[in-house]
């Protein structure tokens, strides 16, 4: 190693030896609400590798979401943005048609935020856990 090299490398250690560091006292994490559109489909075999029922609370994410399955058995919180309605559901699918923060849901957790007949709503959706 050329001596330019060695100095260099020896000054980035002293200055990240004594760099000061940052409270985090004052640091708040912002929930990150999506708004999409939610719809709901019949469930059976999700790509989280679990068989769900029709009357299960589950939902599928886009796929931009999902990406490997991470997202697999997480809470999340819906709510009709038009009617006001909130239910909680948790992800056991994948939603390859969706936009990217649109959700697909049971039926049974689609009729506790609105009708069937409906078919689409508008709704706000956040990560609980």
């Amino acid at each position: 190693m050329s001596p330019c090299t060695v100095l260099f490398f020896l000054f980035a250690l002293l200055f990240t030896t004594f760099a000061s560091p940052v409270s985090i006292e004052d640091a708040t994490l912002d929930k990150r609400s999506r708004t999409g559109r939610g719809t709901w489909f019949d469930v059976g075999l999700g790509a989280c590798g679990k068989t769900n029922k029709n009357s299960d609370k589950i939902i599928a994410i886009s796929s931009d979401i999902y990406g490997n399955g991470g997202y697999c058995d997480k809470k999340v919180k819906i709510k009709n943005t038009a009617n006001g309605k909130t239910a909680t559901a948790i992800v056991r699918d994948e939603c390859p048609s969706c936009g990217a923060n649109d959700i697909d849901m049971s039926p049974s957790l689609f009729e506790e935020l609105g009708s069937l007949d409906t078919g689409v709503l508008k709704v706000t959706w956040d990560f609980t856990n």
